[in-house]
């Protein structure tokens, strides 16, 4: 019986974007398509993921997202 110990290194993503922090701009259709189906949606941004919880009023939202939402607005 042996007792060496075994490292495991850690291969857990250390992506420090910000946009991790933030709620994005998506369309309806796809946020309700992805808390059903599970597929990836594309935000304003382009970042691409699941949907896996929803924003409250006070959540933080991402900046790019807002300055592309705040530009197709002036647009209309």
């Amino acid at each position: 019986m042996s007792t060496d110990v075994l490292e495991r290194p850690d291969t857990r993503e250390t992506d420090t974007d910000d946009r991790e922090k933030f709620f994005h701009y998506v369309k309806n259709a796809d946020i309700v398509r992805s808390a059903v189906e599970g597929s990836f949606v594309t935000a304003l941004c382009g970042k691409k993921f699941q949907v896996t919880k929803s924003a409250k009023p006070d959540s933080p939202v991402c900046p790019d997202c807002k300055a592309i939402y705040d530009q197709m607005k002036k647009g209309e």
